[in-house]
């Protein structure tokens, strides 16, 4: 595997990713942002932020099956969420959980969570972008 993970001594432990990843693989994949949009353009989730987050990680799924990759696969995870307050997190966390039971897992690559005060349209309340390395 080209990505090992790592929690270094002296950093907390964050059960939802590892706070450091080392890629050896050749190729690296750049994922654009990913919407809760279906493959024709229509809204999954509408003002559901647990709903939305499941869509945009199946859409990252896709996108990485196309060039042969998984989740095992990404070494960085960084999630905009639109008009963030930290009371959100729940939601933020039910959604990673429903993305994995969906998918069969989700990355645990070190990730970032960003609060924007808005995304492309009104209606998308996370975008996730990914990049992933391969051997």
């Amino acid at each position: 595997m080209p990505i090992a993970f790592a929690n270094p001594v002296g950093l907390p432990e964050v059960p939802l990713y590892r706070q450091v990843a080392v890629a050896t693989g050749s190729r690296t994949v750049f994922v654009a942002g990913q919407v809760s949009w279906d493959a024709d353009g229509r809204l999954v989730g509408e003002g559901d932020l647990a709903a939305q987050i499941v869509q945009c990680y199946r859409n990252v799924a896709t996108a990485l099956a196309e060039v042969g990759a998984t989740f095992a696969d990404v070494a960085d995870l960084t999630m905009f969420v639109a008009g963030w307050t930290p009371d959100q997190m729940p939601l933020v966390v039910d959604g990673m959980a429903r993305a994995a039971d969906a998918l069969g897992s989700v990355p645990v690559a070190p990730a970032s969570l960003i609060g924007v005060a808005a995304l492309d349209v009104p209606e998308h309340l996370v975008e996730l972008k990914v990049t992933a390395v391969l051997a």
